[in-house]
C-alpha cells in the first residue's frame, strides 16, 4: 500500500482517451485516488502546474509526478499488483497488447476522436480503418481464447482492458461494431456494463463544456446522428 494517496488529474470525460485510461484502471481496480478535472481549453498551458508536458493523465504521488498513462499503470503496479494479471504468460501478453495499443493504430485515432455522448455515421472505413479494427479483433480474440475471459488476460479486469477501454466507446460512438467478430463485439458490450465504464460515460455526457478541435474532427469523419450530452 502506498504511503500517499494518489491523484490523478485528467481531462474532459466526453474526449480524453489517454485520460480514461488510468482512471477506469484505478476505480474497476477500487484503488483509493483523488480525480482533478480540467477541462480543455485553446491554450492549455495551465496544466503544467501538475504535468511538465502540459497533458493529461497526470498522477501525483505524493511529492512524484508521473505523467504518461503506460507509465502510470507501472507506477501504481508497484504498489497494487492487480494492476496486471499473475500469470507470467498473461502478464506479458496484457503488456504487449497495451503497449501497442500506446503507440500504434492511428488511422483509428485519427479517423474516430473519442467522443462518448455523441453517435456517428462515417463518411466511410478506409483500409487503414479497416486493418487496424481487424488486429483489435485479433487481439482481443487471442486474449479471449487463451486466458478464458471475460477480461482480455482472464477473469479480472487489468491494464490492457484499461487500455482497450477508448476503443469500446469508439466502436460505440462510431457504429463499427460491423467490422469486429461476434466475440470481439460481446466484449464490447461487456466492457460498457462495466460500472466503471457506466461513471465514466454517465460523467461525460452530463458535462456541458465543449472542445471545438475535437469536435471538428468528429465532423470530419461524419455526420453526428445522435448527440446525448447534456447542454449548458
Amino acid at each position: 500500500m502506498p504511503n500517499t494517496q494518489y491523484e490523478l488529474h485528467i481531462g474532459n470525460k466526453n474526449y480524453s482517451s489517454w485520460s480514461l485510461r488510468p482512471w477506469v484502471l484505478l476505480k474497476a481496480l477500487d484503488i483509493p485516488f483523488l480525480e482533478h478535472q480540467h477541462y480543455f481549453q485553446p491554450d492549455n498551458s495551465a496544466f503544467r502546474s501538475f504535468s511538465p508536458t502540459a497533458l493529461v493523465p497526470a498522477l501525483i504521488d505524493g511529492k512524484q509526478t508521473i505523467w504518461d498513462s503506460l507509465a502510470i499503470a507501472e507506477h501504481v503496479y508497484e504498489d497494487y499488483p492487480a494492476v496486471w494479471p499473475s500469470s507470467r504468460e498473461a502478464r506479458s501478453f496484457a503488456r504487449s497488447a497495451a503497449a501497442e495499443m500506446h503507440s500504434g493504430f492511428s488511422t483509428l485515432r485519427n479517423l474516430c476522436s473519442m467522443s462518448v455522448g455523441v453517435r456517428v455515421k462515417m463518411k466511410d472505413t478506409p483500409p487503414a480503418l479497416i486493418r487496424d479494427l481487424a488486429r483489435i479483433d485479433d487481439i482481443w480474440r487471442y486474449g479471449l481464447s487463451n486466458f478464458g475471459g471475460p477480461f482480455l488476460a482472464g477473469g479480472s479486469f487489468t491494464a490492457v482492458d484499461a487500455f482497450y477501454a477508448p476503443v469500446v466507446f469508439r466502436v460505440q460512438t462510431y457504429g463499427l461494431g460491423f467490422d469486429l467478430s461476434k466475440e470481439a463485439r460481446a466484449y464490447v458490450d461487456f466492457m460498457l456494463d462495466l460500472p466503471a465504464m457506466k461513471d465514466w460515460y454517465a460523467a461525460g455526457i452530463a458535462e456541458t463544456e465543449r472542445d471545438i478541435p475535437h469536435d471538428e474532427e468528429v465532423l470530419q469523419s461524419g455526420e453526428v446522428i445522435a448527440d446525448y450530452r447534456a447542454t449548458a
